[in-house]
């Protein structure tokens, strides 16, 4: 597979399809090429990084058709496509900003579709013997915890949820490193800037980090959907990588990362 997604700072930019008004933080994705074959863009969270680009790959020797995705925050791209980014498909990390998108006529509704719920925990280097706990977050061995801005990730907004429920919010404010991305809250406890991240599931399996899961019942459900933006250049292309999604491979895909599928034949 011929993907063009440059990771950097965990997110992308993908200037062909950004107003020339617009600066973006993104990774840098070459244009169309001069193949036949379409190529479609792809505007993912960044929690899909693993399972979408394994995706990519399987659609792309079945179909031919090049996808090209970028992974970043569900919040900023939804904000792009408002500024007329012209991503073929987007799939968020929580429903209720395709429903904004919806509201404002910027997806094909008949698209829509509810694809995983997803799930939250603490990653950390080495072994803690009673796991992470909120006691453990008060700690003096927790300097930094970094999780996704809540104000535009809805991974980030999980874990303030999280942390509210347990009563520990504004205890552990001064401690909180912000992410623009949950997968940027992974590479700062790989690279020793944070002791320990809320973050994906899915991103837990391409890690040598521990991993514990938090209690889905502390936040509010990761429904997380999709929808063809009415901006795309290839609408026919992305419907028929959103039935790959769907498909046997495509769900086995998606649970193998930790994603749970949603309850639709």
């Amino acid at each position: 597979m011929t993907q063009q997604n440059i990771f950097v700072e965990g997110v992308q930019f993908m200037k062909r399809l950004l107003p020339a008004s617009s600066i973006l933080f993104l990774t840098a994705c070459s244009s169309d090429t001069s193949s036949e074959d379409p190529v479609i863009h792809v505007a993912a969270a960044s929690g899909l990084y693993h399972a979408f680009s394994e995706i990519g790959e399987q659609f792309e020797a079945e179909t031919g058709t090049e996808v090209v995705f970028s992974f970043g925050s569900t919040g900023q791209f939804t904000q792009h496509i408002r500024e007329g980014a012209s991503y073929d498909l987007f799939a968020a990390a929580q429903e209720s900003y395709i429903d904004q998108l919806n509201e404002e006529d910027l997806i094909d509704e008949s698209t829509r579709r509810l694809y995983a719920y997803g799930r939250i925990g603490f990653m950390y280097e080495g072994d803690i013997p009673d796991g992470m706990t909120p006691d453990y977050l008060l700690s003096d061995e927790v300097e930094q915890i970094a999780i996704a801005n809540p104000s535009h990730a809805p991974y980030g907004m999980a874990a303030r949820q999280a942390l509210e429920t347990w009563g520990i919010w504004e205890e552990v404010e001064d401690k909180l490193v912000f992410g623009d991305n949950i997968r940027q809250t992974v590479q700062y406890v790989e690279s020793g800037n944070a002791d320990t991240a809320i973050s994906a599931l899915a991103l837990s399996y391409e890690t040598n980090l521990s991993f514990d899961l938090i209690d889905e019942t502390l936040h509010e459900p990761l429904a997380q959907s999709l929808a063809v933006p009415t901006a795309g250049e290839h609408p026919e292309e992305a419907a028929q990588l959103i039935e790959f999604i769907f498909s046997e491979a495509g769900r086995t895909i998606m649970e193998s990362y930790g994603f749970t599928p949603p309850d639709e034949d």
